[in-house]
């Protein structure tokens, strides 16, 4: 069973989203709350699986929030909730320990999909998110990639190839085909990665891999063969 919190300071969206949620077998909203101050205490008591995450709300905002929630290991998974596609929050979420963002109008069907991706420990993030996130590091000046995550240096050359397929985009099945790998071999090599950096998902990663100048923006860093 799924365990959801809702986190929002609009009851009527609160509403809406647990009707959805627990019209599915497999996911139960075990609480809610209406800013993320509340929703520090909710998520300690209900200890849930995923959190639904409003961005902007009175007292502490979703950022704030998430950055004291999510972290390394097997904590709850945050997924944002924004009603702009590039909301100017985007990075700072994602750097806050955010695993995906997805629009407040958003069918229902992708709601439930995306709890469900979310909380078998996968990451979710729009192609339109990934665009925003290049941007904010092209803006940044160059970081010595030691201090961004010391753990790179400890990466195999394998390893560190899966890194930046895992940037672009790609799925496990597709760095499989892209490496000729079979598919359960690039999934061991993505948790390696995630444990030597010590991240808790892909979208964590993607931050890495251009933060550190792993990945140039706008720069193909893996051509296909």
């Amino acid at each position: 069973m799924i365990r959801v919190v809702l986190v929002d300071d609009q009851a009527m969206v609160r509403a809406g989203f647990r009707m959805i949620l627990e019209s599915e077998p497999d996911i139960t909203v075990v609480g809610e709350a209406a800013d993320g101050l509340e929703a520090l205490d909710v998520v300690a008591r209900s200890v849930p699986h995923v959190v639904l995450m409003d961005v902007r709300m009175p007292r502490m905002d979703g950022i704030e929030a998430t950055s004291r929630i999510a972290g390394p290991g097997e904590g709850p998974r945050v997924l944002m909730l924004t009603t702009f596609d590039l909301d100017d929050h985007v990075y700072a979420a994602l750097r806050a320990g955010a695993s995906g963002f997805l629009l407040k109008d958003a069918p229902a069907q992708q709601l439930i999909d995306a709890v469900r991706v979310i909380a078998a420990g996968d990451a979710l993030l729009a192609p339109s998110v990934t665009r925003l996130l290049i941007e904010e590091v092209s803006r940044r000046p160059s970081v010595d990639p030691s201090l961004v995550a010391p753990g790179l240096a400890d990466l195999t050359e394998r390893e560190l190839e899966v890194l930046r397929l895992i940037a672009r985009g790609l799925s496990n099945a597709e760095i499989a085909q892209q490496l000729f790998l079979g598919e359960a071999t690039v999934k061991t090599h993505v948790g390696r990665v995630l444990t030597k950096l010590d991240l808790r998902d892909r979208v964590q990663a993607v931050v890495v891999a251009y933060e550190s100048g792993l990945i140039t923006p706008g720069v193909d860093p893996h051509p296909p063969r």
